[in-house]
């Protein structure tokens, strides 16, 4: 029996049926909100399971067309190129970074060649693939080089352009790297060639799966906390955004994802610009794991992304794009 006196405002009215909450949904997703990473790896004709990835694989680089002509049939705006550098390459300045036949610009002109502009490559601008030591910068005395660094960075971000890299994606958080790399890429007359800046990527514990999958886990000497963010900060966040704005950033990240969509939401409302948002290896396996084990259900996928876009995320990298943007069809 209901008693008292009945309210004039019920907001279930507005969740009864189906039409009206789709009516009333304040956010979406849609295929232009996903991004692919992809693995590489040497070798013909390989794909190579991760195990600490379920359902994410290496792929050689003669089978890249396959998994590009797949990402966009799938309605995919970008994908982004991560390598699994053979250990005989690796050294401790990451000299494999400027080889033109490394993996990254290998995958770079044999998609550009086939695809043209049908599809965005994001091509990732740091050392740590690349290193016998594992860090994103050079060592000396067990400390990590900034201005050094950087030098072979600028070098880096031009070799990718040249092979065709749409969108330079430094995640090395190096201090100036934007500025000293917009600053070379205009000078060598690469001035449509994009920036996105990883501005916020903290010192996480969520990157092991990730770290796996380029070989660099098991070779990593210390953490990185010298030069990645401390999860504990937030106010840092806004002061490394507005750095990398002034040096010519045309997007930043924020990375990891979903531990930080306070971070999102407050750099999206500060700078209003583009906010890229990584979800990255550690909370990929943790909700794929989670399927896998009939623990949660698979929808966890679509909030887990849905929360990005609430926070103000303009894209999303994820793992789960290919299967997520089949769902959205």
């Amino acid at each position: 029996m209901i008693t008292g006196k009945y309210p004039a405002l019920r907001l279930r009215r507005n969740r009864k049926y189906s039409w009206i909450r789709r009516l009333v949904q304040e956010n979406d997703l849609s295929h232009n909100d996903l991004i692919l990473p992809i693995f590489l790896t040497d070798g013909k004709n390989k794909k190579i399971k991760i195990n600490s990835m379920p359902g994410i694989f290496r792929y050689s680089v003669d089978l890249i067309p396959k998994v590009v002509e797949n990402a966009i049939g799938n309605k995919i705006p970008m994908l982004a190129f991560f390598p699994n550098t053979d250990s005989k390459k690796k050294n401790n300045i990451g000299a494999e970074a400027l080889n033109e036949n490394n993996l990254v610009c290998r995958a770079l002109k044999i998609t550009k060649k086939k695809f043209a502009n049908e599809i965005g490559i994001m091509t990732d601008v740091a050392l740590d693939p690349y290193t016998s030591h594992g860090h994103d910068g050079l060592i000396r005395s067990n400390k990590i080089l900034n201005d050094e660094t950087i030098e072979i960075l600028i070098q880096q971000s031009l070799l990718q352009a040249e092979m065709g890299s749409d969108v330079l994606a430094p995640s090395d958080m190096m201090d100036g790297r934007i500025g000293k790399i917009r600053k070379a890429l205009d000078k060598k007359k690469f001035a449509d060639v994009q920036l996105l800046s990883y501005a916020v990527k903290y010192a996480s514990n969520f990157y092991g799966p990730f770290r796996d999958a380029v070989g660099s886990k098991r070779i990593l000497k210390g953490d990185k906390k010298t030069y990645q963010m401390d999860f504990a900060n937030s106010d840092e966040a806004i002061r490394e955004v507005s750095l990398d704005i002034k040096e010519g950033a045309d997007i930043v990240m924020v990375k990891p994802g979903m531990p930080y969509l306070d971070i999102i939401s407050k750099i999206k409302n500060k700078f209003k610009i583009p906010v890229f948002a990584y979800q990255v290896s550690g909370e990929y396996s943790l909700i794929q794991n989670g399927i896998n084990r009939n623990i949660i259900s698979k929808n966890a996928i679509l909030e887990s992304l849905i929360s990005f876009k609430r926070a103000g995320a303009s894209a999303i990298v994820t793992y789960f794009a290919n299967e997520i943007a089949k769902e959205l069809d």
